[in-house]
Parts: C-alpha cells; sequence; structure tokens
C-alpha cells in the first residue's frame, strides 16, 4: 500500500472502527467503564488485529506518520498490549527493529520492562492503540527514556481528546499523534446515520466533562 493521505485519515480510521464495532456510540444507553466513568463510548481496538485489511490500513497508517514527522525514527516500540501486534507489523513495513513495553519489570529472569534489543541514543516512537488519560502510555515512554533511548513520540490508533491527556503528553515532553480522534468518530458516525444530530452536543458533552456525564 503506497502512503496515505494524511489529512483523510481521520474519517476512514474511524469509519473502520465503527465498521467492526471496535468503538460503540451510545449515547441514549451509555456503558459503564470499571473506573465507574458513565460513557458514551466504549472502544476495543484489539478487534482491529482480526480484519487484515483494516489491521495494514492502520499499520500504514503508522508507517506514513513516522515517515512524514519522525523520519529518523531507528526503533518501534510496541506499548503493552494493545500496542504489541501493530508495532510489529509497523517495524516491518519500515524495516526498522521492533520492542516492546511491559507495564512493569517482570519480577524474575532478566526483570526486563523493554523487551528487545536497543542501544543509548537509539530514537524510538511508541505505538499504542488508544489514549484515554495518557498514563500508560507516558509510563512506557519514561520507562524507554529512561533506559537512555531517545523518545521521539507515541503514536495511537484513536483518542477520546481528553484535555488531562493532551496537557500530561505536554509536561512529559512527549509528542503525539493519533491516527483518529473522537471529533472524527462523531463526524464519520453522523454522516453515516448512526447517531442523530441531536446526540452531537451530548457526545461532546462527555469529553469536555466525563466525570459528570449522565448526572
Amino acid at each position: 500500500m503506497s502512503d496515505l493521505n494524511l489529512s483523510e485519515l481521520p474519517a476512514k480510521i474511524a469509519g473502520h472502527l465503527l465498521e467492526i464495532g471496535a468503538v460503540s456510540l451510545r449515547p441514549q444507553n451509555p456503558f459503564t467503564w470499571t473506573s465507574g466513568i458513565v460513557s458514551p463510548i466504549y472502544c476495543d481496538n484489539r478487534l482491529t488485529m482480526s480484519y487484515p485489511n483494516i489491521r495494514d490500513t492502520i499499520a500504514e497508517g503508522f508507517a506514513s506518520v513516522i515517515r512524514d514527522k519522525y523520519p529518523d525514527c531507528e526503533a518501534v516500540a510496541g506499548i503493552a498490549t494493545g500496542g504489541i501486534p501493530h508495532a510489529a507489523w509497523v517495524a516491518d513495513k519500515l524495516g526498522l527493529p521492533m520492542l516492546y513495553v511491559r507495564d512493569k519489570a517482570k519480577g524474575h529472569g532478566k526483570t526486563n520492562q523493554i523487551e528487545g534489543h536497543f542501544r543509548p541514543g537509539q530514537k524510538v516512537v511508541l505505538i499504542e492503540d488508544l489514549i484515554s488519560t495518557g498514563g500508560s502510555s507516558l509510563k512506557a515512554a519514561v520507562a524507554v527514556r529512561d533506559a537512555g533511548c531517545d523518545v521521539q513520540g507515541v503514536v495511537a490508533i484513536f483518542t477520546y481528546q481528553f484535555q488531562n491527556a493532551l496537557d500530561a503528553f505536554a509536561a512529559e515532553g512527549v509528542p503525539l499523534d493519533t491516527l483518529s480522534n473522537y471529533s472524527a468518530l462523531i463526524e464519520t458516525a453522523l454522516a453515516a446515520g448512526l447517531i442523530r444530530e441531536e446526540d452531537v452536543a451530548l457526545l461532546q458533552s462527555w469529553r469536555e466533562n466525563p466525570q459528570a456525564f449522565g448526572k
């Protein structure tokens, strides 16, 4: 697949996620997350692994972003667990080494948190499937940085566009790029007739203040 048009990518990826049910929107019958947050959206991007054409579009999207924004990238690192398979496909497309980053160091053996061969100063881009608060992604980025690598940025399939996540990445000095986002998802779902015009304000209010949604 040739390089994608990055400006068209958010809507394209959003359409794929809706198509396979990786993302579901229920503004009138919201989900409850494990954290207790009441949400009109549920996202499980792990489903993309089961669809070869879609996962290839995602991989080429990641590769295009890296070629465009991080041309000096020397290794691709998947963030456990959702980012690992995508990092493998992207590394293959780019002909680069692949790593993956655990949530924490193993409690046995070599007690590695980062798996794969890397060297100090190596320029690394991390791959993630979903950005919510950004906490787990930044934890992985800091681990790679603390191991002596040069963290170029994090690239993810999808983000809820929470302001606190954007602030956290900015505070840590880690650039963030995503293939698609919550705004593109709402626009795509509305155009496809999956939500109604009157649902849009409700969906936008959740992104602005998720703690208050449904109260």
